[in-house]
């Protein structure tokens, strides 16, 4: 039997492009797995892995028109965006590099023999080692930065871990050529080409998580597929960590006091966030709290005037057009639930427009549980909430049926802001309950590429707590390994007491920083 062709289709026109490869037998899954596995001895040498990241982001940047051409042919997200990712993808890359060099992912802790110690401690040397070969699952809704050279690959490869990476079906041509830089990269480093490889086709994706090689899997996209790749994952013989990101919310309570001071700022805001990329971003404000009263209406007035402004735009494919108009269609029909702007198709049928729905917090009842769900696309949710005096029972109530996400907002006065405790401090003590990242007045849709960064969340927004953006994503492709009483010459060199590579390190409860050039010789030598 034939394999089913790949091929690459147009959003905007929903004809096909290019038939640009088959999708991946069982056979060929295996093969791709069993080859990333041999590599894995290669991605040892830090100073390897750290030109390797650096030399990829060169074969990017240097095919980069083409790339974003037809990033932007495949996904209709436009060339200012994709020129935009891009840069965040070979920033990470480098970024990478940079932490690689560092040596502080390896966490390498010493604490010395002691008998004198209650009861008597032995020499302990731990330090971090990769995992083995790392499934990535691209994401629909970034080509580039969560696709194919995106932050998964970027930070297991970067761990010292091999990839295999599910191309999405949204845009296997530009997976294609992501790949062919990347294997590049790896040839002019001198690593084999197979640290990362492309296969294609749900079947395959589905034997990539079940393959007894690979050791971990990283994935972003829908709550149902992320949790039944998920379960397979923890249903194998040898389960493994799987880091998904599968849906989010992003709630924002917005006070009565901001409401007064700057109702109109915010409306505008919020009606650009939630229609950046079409509304198509993980961290979309989906649901707003938003007090009643003129101050309210005032703010309500300026989002309904941003988003009639804003034109129609394309989602990603026919699939997701599909389920943002069913979304929206049950969103409606709901009892109490009133429409200011009506969402739906744009005057081509292909293209859809923004809307918003608004519901006051003492209707909420069982019946509207689709409120509190991810609806994909240019749309979110006021829920009006009473006066100043019941602020915290009807917020309260309406959080309490919100699962956990990636972000959570809040807008305050400038008051509570500068004085802090109180009612504000309480507000934001909640929404951590809830997100992995918390801000104060300001928009969830834009997530900077830092060492500090955290993206995800509890449950439903990652399946673990870990994080998909920052210096940090890569300890999710990493294990930990401790060294009893072993002798000095059958220890790791990145454990030895001499420290020859010239790594941070904590030693009998000190931290230990090496002199800026032995951190460089020790980045050169291992």
């Amino acid at each position: 039997m034939a394999a089913a062709p790949v091929w690459s289709v147009d959003p905007r026109t929903g004809k096909q492009r290019e038939r640009v490869a088959e999708e991946a037998t069982a056979a060929d899954v295996d093969a791709a797995v069993q080859a990333a596995h041999r590599a894995l001895p290669a991605l040892a040498d830090r100073a390897a892995r750290a030109a390797f990241l650096r030399a990829a982001a060169q074969r990017l940047e240097a095919d980069g028109e083409r790339i974003v051409a037809a990033a932007d042919a495949e996904s209709a997200l436009g060339l200012p965006r994709l020129t935009g990712e891009l840069g965040r993808t070979t920033g990470q890359l480098r970024a990478f590099a940079d932490e690689v060099e560092d040596g502080g992912h390896l966490d390498v802790i010493i604490d010395r023999a002691d008998p004198a110690h209650t009861p008597p401690r032995p020499d302990l040397r731990r330090y971090k080692l990769p995992i083995g070969v790392v499934a990535v699952y691209a994401a629909s809704n970034f080509p580039l930065a969560f696709s194919v050279p995106g932050g998964d690959t970027a930070s297991a490869l970067a761990a010292g871990c091999p990839v295999v990476v599910k191309a999405h079906p949204d845009h296997p041509a530009t997976s294609q050529l992501c790949a062919a830089a990347l294997r590049a990269a790896a040839a002019d480093t001198q690593l084999p080409e197979d640290v990362v490889s492309v296969v294609h086709g749900f079947e395959a994706g589905v034997e990539l998580v079940r393959h007894p090689r690979v050791s971990a899997a990283g994935f972003t996209g829908s709550v149902k597929g992320g949790r039944a790749l998920f379960d397979a994952a923890a249903a194998r013989p040898r389960p493994i960590p799987f880091h998904g990101e599968l849906g989010s919310l992003n709630p924002v309570v917005v006070t009565p006091a901001a409401a007064a001071e700057r109702a109109e700022q915010i409306g505008e805001g919020l009606g650009g966030s939630m229609t950046l990329g079409t509304g198509q971003f993980c961290v979309k404000p989906g649901l707003v709290l938003v007090p009643e009263g003129a101050d309210g209406d005032r703010l309500l007035a300026a989002l309904s005037a941003t988003l009639r402004a804003t034109a129609p735009g394309h989602l990603l494919d026919d699939r997701m057009r599909d389920a943002f108009l069913a979304g929206i269609a049950g969103r409606a029909g709901l009892a109490s639930v009133a429409t200011p702007v009506a969402a739906g198709t744009g005057e081509d049928e292909r293209t859809v427009r923004p809307g918003l729905f608004a519901v006051a917090a003492a209707d909420l009842g069982a019946e509207h549980e689709l409120l509190f769900e991810e609806c994909f696309g240019p749309v979110t949710v006021a829920v009006r909430y009473a006066g100043e005096t019941e602020t915290e029972t009807e917020t309260e109530a309406v959080l309490g049926r919100i699962e956990g996400s990636l972000t959570a907002t809040v807008h305050l006065g400038a008051d509570e802001a500068a004085a802090g405790g109180g009612g504000a401090a309480r507000l934001v003590a909640r929404l951590t309950a809830l997100a992995g990242r918390v801000l104060v007045n300001g928009w969830p849709t834009g997530v900077a590429v830092a060492p500090a960064q955290h993206h995800g969340g509890p449950y439903p927004a990652t399946t673990s707590t870990s994080t998909s953006v920052g210096a940090t994503a890569l300890e999710r492709w990493l294990r930990p390994v401790v060294f009893q009483d072993t002798p000095e010459a059958l220890l790791p060199p990145e454990l030895r007491d001499a420290n020859p590579l010239g790594l941070p390190r904590r030693v009998d409860g000190v931290r230990e920083r090496p002199a800026a050039d032995g951190a460089a010789r020790g980045a050169a030598a291992g």
